[in-house]
């Protein structure tokens, strides 16, 4: 009898150390040494986007004071939406270990589909802009058919689609080359000038911390609700505020110039909604499942062929976008939109900002990053004066680095069971 009670009060006290162990693992201590772990298991995460801002912005203002002039980043955030659009598409197909080869083409040709529609035939600009989006998904929808029902890999697919749709953009423009947009019109209006209000711009930098406050206290009742450990309140709190002061003070220093981009803005919003897609909703959970391993996929249930025609699909349809917001940026639909360095700028602004080259593995905000460090280099070395030579080996030597990273975290990932 003497012994039954301290029988008994040992389950309670074996429970009241494990729920001081758990407590004790939700301390910010434990979060940092958690955070350690995953990137020496090669969950790099933004990481690598961030120390390579840190890095580019300090070396250009050191040798230009003016690149972190408040115009100066007004003019790069008007210069990332048009190719950051893009990149999101390209963000789709890389995330099922794939490859578009033909945006920037793509771009290219829808521009000139809105310039002759709107300018030359005399059509509602609304209207030219939704055949425009249209020619894009029925492009997007022929890979996919290519890749799906013939097998037709994707390099190749894309690479012939590229020389088609250049060759059409040649033949839809003519002879003069060139189709110069309305500088009045609302379209290179907001290409090119319209900003937000101040107040808009503050407010609007409010809405992520909130969103992060609102979804990390969801998610710990939920965990509380079945008995798992929680983020620590005053974890959440921090992130939360050391987002908001640092998107305040983003929107303060660009209101001393020009002010916060409506493009900008745009290009902000479709990244949201798109990293909602792929993390909130079924499709988003299937892109994953058939980049990380397809033969899985289709075992489970998912139907692949459609989830790759929603991917080519999107990535077209986005690169069209890109292509009429490069139009209203430029003020014009010319030969020359579309080539150059938008293809390289576009695939490497979402490996830069940690897309996987081998599938399974991305998120929208890659590329928000990604082309921000783009733009960023180019900038820079516009500012510096350096010939356009130099910019192409450097942002060639970015992208080379960046596919080596990817490489290095993902042999580090199968190594550590994370793959």
């Amino acid at each position: 009898m003497s012994q039954k009670p301290s029988n008994t009060l040992a389950p309670a006290a074996t429970l009241d150390r494990s729920d001081e162990r758990v407590r004790h693992d939700d301390s910010i201590g434990a979060m940092i040494k958690a955070f350690f772990d995953r990137v020496r298991s090669g969950d790099l995460g933004m990481l690598p986007v961030a120390v390579g801002l840190i890095v580019i912005s300090t070396v250009f203002s050191i040798l230009n004071p003016i690149f972190l002039a408040p115009n100066n980043l007004v003019n790069l955030l008007f210069d990332c939406a048009t190719v950051g659009v893009i990149s999101l598409g390209i963000v789709c197909v890389l995330m099922l270990g794939e490859i578009d080869l033909s945006v920037g083409s793509m771009s290219g040709l829808s521009s000139a589909i809105l310039g002759v529609l709107w300018v030359n035939t005399g059509w509602p600009l609304p209207l030219a802009i939704v055949v425009a989006i249209i020619a894009g998904m029925v492009v997007g929808a022929l890979y996919a058919v290519l890749y799906n029902r013939l097998g037709m890999p994707s390099f190749v697919a894309t690479l012939a689609g590229l020389l088609a749709l250049l060759g059409m953009q040649l033949y839809i423009l003519g002879p003069t080359g060139s189709i110069n947009l309305p500088f009045a019109s609302p379209l290179v209006r907001f290409g090119q000038i319209l900003v937000m209000p101040f107040w808009l711009s503050h407010l609007l930098a409010l809405l992520p911390g909130l969103v992060l406050i609102v979804n990390g206290m969801r998610k710990r009742q939920q965990r509380q609700s079945v008995n798992l450990s929680q983020q620590p309140l005053g974890a959440l709190v921090i992130k939360a505020a050391v987002l908001t002061a640092a998107l305040e003070f983003a929107a303060y220093y660009l209101n001393l110039g020009r002010g916060v981009p409506w493009m900008f803005g745009v290009f902000v919003l479709i990244a949201v909604v798109l990293n909602y897609a792929l993390t909130r909703t079924q499709w988003g959970r299937s892109m994953f499942a058939v980049g990380g391993n397809r033969e899985a996929a289709r075992r489970a249930g998912i139907n692949v062929r459609r989830i790759y025609l929603s991917a080519f699909m999107l990535c077209s349809t986005l690169a069209t976008i890109g292509g009429i917001l490069s139009a209203s940026r430029l003020a014009s639909s010319s030969q020359q939109a579309g080539t150059g360095d938008v293809n390289l700028n576009a695939i490497a602004a979402a490996v830069i900002g940690g897309t996987s080259l081998f599938g399974g593995r991305g998120s929208a905000y890659s590329a928000l990053l990604g082309i921000i460090v783009i733009q960023a280099i180019s900038n820079g070395l516009t500012l510096l004066n350096l010939s356009s030579s130099l910019r192409y080996m450097i942002t060639g030597a970015v992208l080379a680095i960046a596919v080596i990273v990817d490489s290095l975290a993902r042999r580090s990932r199968v190594s550590h069971g994370r793959a």
